[in-house]
């Protein structure tokens, strides 16, 4: 055999056993749910009336989407536009995908927000004129017209906050921590000791912050794991008392504007909800954001740690792609998305390259070293201020995307208008026959409540179907604040009338667990999450 016909059947046979994944071999699948939404989403909530509330910054000029006749905005202090017609926060209706414009006063930009236990819609701070407010939406049926954003005038912030981050308390309130130059604490409804001091936020600040928009997460002993930088602390806000210093974080600043993004894990009844697990992946290196370096490598490294333990350290493991500006997503099974972002550069007005167009799956139950899944990677850069929420249907909705001051179209990463929803694995339609219907569970719950829900599943039940609570969080700058999985401690499946299936389960214990407010249900089969229902947990 000569050398040339040597080569030639050596590569042929390297071919054919090699295969290199195309975006078909991947898991997951894509769609365009709106074509233009009229605004680029900075900041995405998901109501209990399958409706979702899109918010951008009131003084970025004109949006695509006209307010209706007889309602602009004048705001002689608007650098931009004195006399505003243009919506700058928007309604989805997940039924028919139509767009309702809304109407917001006050700036917004890099805002926090949290849903109340009745499922009104806290939205605190931003820049300008909106430093110190207040503010809610009240979600009605998607067929009314009736609810819009209401500016509170009878109270406001005791200390303007700008990157600051919301958590709801075991109690209903909500606390709201941090911000630019502000570091402190404070509470909603206002207590009248105002904001009160907490010096952890200036010992986590560098040359360049990065400690903004803090990873804000309710233990189930009641205390916060409070995240800055890459340092952290729990933190017990009735005392305002740091009870425990946790190790540094190795791998540069994890916050804003270097941010990667951060995820608590499922809360189980296995050990009667007292263990408590952070993940914390991605972020910019340190430098990117002071030169303005959009082509400086991101992290790709994940610090994971059991913050209830009694001396916790964090285990290191490497994601398959570095990633800035990532959106954590808490799936109904207990896995996690990690989605959105780019591998280059850091949070910022076009200070990032590279887009990382796949997604990954966390699975936290899988050996160190086999956790992590590459997933079919969209086409669509969703660069700084994106963000990724849950659907009740188990799809992910990804909105946002504008990395320019203002609204900018011609440009590499143009503003992006478009909404997509991104379907995991477990849609598939070879695992249709496994998908659970829930037809039956309450819409109200109590702490300690035993209940039953009743389900159909085309293939007979094998196993303990799980029924888990997903809560509905404010996603924005790639952190999703007051994110919560609960598993619920259940019964067998049992067999009912008419092929369907009644399953026990218990509500769980207090409000450190699960705070009050409303939860997507969600049931579980072999993996395959069934359409949500929602209940409301009541103390």
């Amino acid at each position: 055999m000569t050398t040339s016909n040597f080569l030639f059947l050596f590569f042929s046979l390297l071919i054919h056993f090699i295969t290199i994944p195309t975006r078909a071999d991947l898991p997951g699948t894509w769609e365009l749910l709106v074509a233009d939404a009229g605004i680029a989403s900075m900041h995405t909530a998901v109501t209990h009336f399958n409706t979702v509330v899109l918010l951008d910054r009131t003084d970025i000029g004109p949006s695509r989407k006209k307010l209706p006749p007889h309602h602009c905005r004048n705001d002689p202090n608007d650098p931009i536009l004195k006399n505003d017609c243009y919506a700058h926060s928007v309604l989805l209706d997940l039924k028919t995908y139509t767009i309702r414009p809304l109407m917001i006063l006050t700036d917004t930009w890099c805002s926090s927000g949290q849903f109340l236990p009745d499922g009104t819609l806290l939205h605190t701070g931003g820049d300008l004129d909106g430093f110190r407010k207040f503010r809610k939406f009240t979600p009605c049926e998607s067929s009314s017209s009736i609810c819009d954003w209401e500016e509170l005038q009878d109270v406001q912030l005791s200390q303007g906050r700008w990157y600051s981050t919301n958590q709801i308390l075991p109690n209903g309130e909500v606390i709201i921590v941090g911000g630019r130059a502000a570091s402190s604490v404070e509470f909603f409804p206002p207590r009248k000791e105002g904001a009160i001091e907490f010096p952890f936020l200036n010992q986590a600040a560098d040359r360049q912050y990065d400690n903004l928009y803090p990873y804000v997460h309710l233990l189930p002993n009641g205390h916060l794991f409070i995240f800055a930088n890459n340092k952290a602390v729990m933190y017990d806000y009735t005392s305002n008392e740091v009870l425990k210093d946790y190790p540094t974080l190795d791998g540069g600043p994890r916050n804003y504007p270097s941010a990667g993004s951060s995820a608590m894990l499922a809360l189980t009844d296995d050990n009667g909800y007292s263990s408590a697990t952070i993940i914390i992946c991605g972020g910019a290196q340190f430098g990117a954001y002071l030169q303005r370096s959009t082509d400086t490598p991101a992290h790709g490294s994940c610090g994971r740690i059991e913050a209830t333990a009694e001396n916790p350290d964090w285990e290191m493991e490497d994601m398959p792609f570095a990633r800035i500006m990532g959106d954590m997503v808490m799936l109904p099974t207990g896995d996690i998305l990690i989605i959105n972002g780019a591998q280059a550069g850091t949070q910022g007005f076009e200070m990032a390259s590279n887009p990382c167009l796949n997604p990954v799956l966390y699975r936290p139950n899988e050996p160190s070293g086999l956790r992590f899944m590459t997933l079919n990677p969209g086409t669509i850069p969703r660069m700084y201020h994106s963000t990724a929420n849950l659907l009740p249907d188990c799809r992910i909705m990804i909105a946002g995307s504008n990395p320019h001051f203002f609204y900018k179209f011609a440009a590499e990463f143009p503003t992006e208008l478009r909404i997509e929803a991104f379907s995991p694995e477990y849609l598939s339609p070879d695992r249709e026959n496994l998908r659970p219907v829930l037809v039956g569970s309450p819409e109200k719950l109590k702490y300690g409540e035993d209940f039953t829900v009743i389900l159909t599943v085309e293939l007979p039940v094998v196993g303990i179907i799980e029924v888990n609570l997903a809560s509905a969080p404010f996603a924005t700058h790639s952190f999703s604040q007051g994110q919560r999985l609960v598993k619920l401690k259940v019964t067998s499946a049992i067999p009912d009338v008419a092929g369907k299936y009644r399953i026990g389960c218990t509500a769980p214990p207090d409000g450190k667990v699960a705070p009050p407010g409303h939860y997507m249900v969600f049931a579980v089969n072999q993996g395959v999450p069934s359409v949500a229902r929602w209940v409301q947990l009541v103390a």
